[in-house]
């Protein structure tokens, strides 16, 4: 079989799920995290036309912050539908 190379990060996740520093889930808590995701799942794609400057801010913006342009858009739209 072969050997899997975890990244750092992972081997960190890993040592912390054998450690017993995570927890299962069990009950309400589980159910609202489960409802939480549900609503935050993307079904529908949208094309639409943008100012070219506004995209790159956007896309500066996202970089900064570590995320895709794309999910960085999403969750603007998110934030305002609520």
């Amino acid at each position: 079989m072969k050997k899997l190379r975890l990244t750092k990060e992972e081997k960190e996740i890993e040592n912390a799920l054998l450690g017993g520093e995570f927890k299962p889930l069990k009950g309400k808590e589980l159910e609202k995290i489960e409802n939480v995701l549900k609503a935050r799942k993307k079904d529908i794609t949208m094309t639409i036309r943008v100012n070219s400057e506004d995209i790159e801010r956007i896309k500066d913006k996202a970089n900064k912050l570590g995320i895709k342009y794309q999910s960085y858009i999403s969750e603007i739209i998110h934030q305002v539908a609520q």
